[in-house]
C-alpha cells in the first residue's frame, strides 16, 4: 500500500510517500520539506498569516517532489492523508484544500490526521519493534502532551499544556537571551557546552 501524507500545521510544508507491505514492513520512500525558518526568524517567531501564504507557495512543488523522489505517480497511491488539527488554521487550510482537491481529482480516499498522533506514529518507523500499549511524550513546538497509546488507533490524552508548550517556552526564553530563532536547537547546543557541575539540582 502506498500512502501520500501532507503536513502544513505550522511553519513547514511537508509531503512524504510511505509504503506498507503485506509482511508488515514499513518504508519511507520520500520526505520533502520546505522550511519557513528564514522567513519567521525576522520576527522572532511564527507569524500565522505569513505561514499560510508560504504554504500556498510551496505546497504544489513539495508534493510533486515527494512523488518524484519516491518514483510513484498519483495513480499508484492508495490513500492520501493530511494534517487537519491541531495547528494554525490558515496553514492547515492550505494543506487540507490541496489534499481534498488532489483526492477528488485522482479518486483516492482522503484520511484526516491529527498531527499530535502523527508525532507518536512516526516512532513506528524509527523503532519497528515498538507496539502498543505504551506512554508517549510529545514535545513539539506548540504542543506538549502525555498520551496513553492503547492500540494503533486508540489514543487517550492524559495531560497537556494549557498555556505555553515547551517549544514556545524555549523560543520566548531564547529571544530574551538574544538567541536566533528557532531557539531550541541553539539552547541545546549551548547546554551541551555548559558546566554540568555548576548547579546541583535535585
Amino acid at each position: 500500500m502506498l500512502i501520500l501524507g501532507i503536513e502544513s500545521s505550522c511553519d513547514e510544508t511537508a509531503a512524504a510517500v510511505v509504503s506498507f507491505e503485506e509482511n508488515g514492513e514499513k518504508r519511507i520512500l520520500s520526505n520533502a520539506v520546505s522550511s519557513q525558518t528564514d522567513i519567521h526568524s525576522l520576527y522572532g517567531g511564527v507569524v500565522p498569516e505569513i505561514a499560510g501564504r508560504a504554504h500556498s507557495e510551496a505546497i504544489c512543488h513539495i508534493v510533486t517532489e515527494a512523488l518524484t523522489d519516491a518514483g510513484v505517480s498519483v495513480r499508484e497511491l492508495e490513500v492520501i492523508g493530511v494534517t487537519v488539527n491541531p495547528g494554525l488554521i490558515g496553514a492547515l487550510l492550505v494543506g487540507v484544500s490541496f489534499a481534498k482537491a488532489l483526492s477528488y481529482s485522482a479518486h483516492k480516499p482522503l484520511v484526516a490526521v491529527d498531527h499530535i498522533k502523527g508525532h507518536t506514529a512516526a516512532c513506528y518507523f524509527q523503532y519497528p519493534e515498538l507496539k502498543p500499549p505504551f506512554l508517549s511524550l510529545v514535545v513539539s513546538g506548540g504542543h506538549t502532551s502525555i498520551i496513553d497509546v492503547r492500540s494503533y488507533t486508540e489514543f487517550v490524552t492524559l495531560g497537556r499544556t494549557r498555556d505555553d508548550a515547551a517549544g514556545e517556552a524555549f523560543d520566548k526564553v531564547g529571544r530574551v537571551m538574544g538567541l536566533k530563532y528557532p531557539c531550541g536547537a541553539e539552547m541545546d547546543r549551548l547546554a551541551s557546552a555548559g558546566d554540568h557541575e555548576k548547579y546541583r539540582l535535585p
